[in-house]
């Protein structure tokens, strides 16, 4: 037990302390992204639907006390997602998607999965449907 002490003392002498004495160490402070007013959050987001293809969607967006809510129909299945991320990164702090989803959109979807994987999802250990 004196061995270990005498090491540390030791160590504590040649080396320092790893903070001088009366310095203060600097901790993280987080402070909460500031609270955009529905409005500005409004704004925010049809300017990003702008400028992006889904606006000849059609989606309605109502802002309500930081919560999104989308509805409308997309013909691809990938803009719901999209229009939640959208409005996340415009300030709202909820997002309520309701947008639906074509038959022709879905049926797309269900022929792309049943021709199998494409060739940059399948592992190199896997045999190849193709020859080249």
């Amino acid at each position: 037990m004196r061995v270990i002490a005498v090491i540390l003392w030791l160590s504590i002498g040649l080396f320092g302390e790893a903070t001088p004495r009366g310095a203060q160490t600097h901790k993280r402070i987080t402070t909460p992204a500031p609270k955009l007013t529905d409005a500005q959050i409004d704004q925010a987001l049809k300017a990003k639907l702008v400028k992006s293809k889904m606006a000849r969607n059609g989606f309605t967006v109502k802002i309500n006390n930081g919560t999104a809510t989308i509805e409308g129909k997309a013909n691809v299945i990938q803009h719901k997602g999209a229009m939640t991320r959208m409005a996340k990164t415009a300030g709202a702090m909820r997002v309520v998607n309701n947008i639906q989803i074509s038959e022709e959109a879905k049926a797309k979807a269900k022929a792309s999965l049943a021709s199998g994987r494409r060739r940059a999802q399948i592992k190199r250990s896997d045999p190849r449907s193709q020859t080249r």
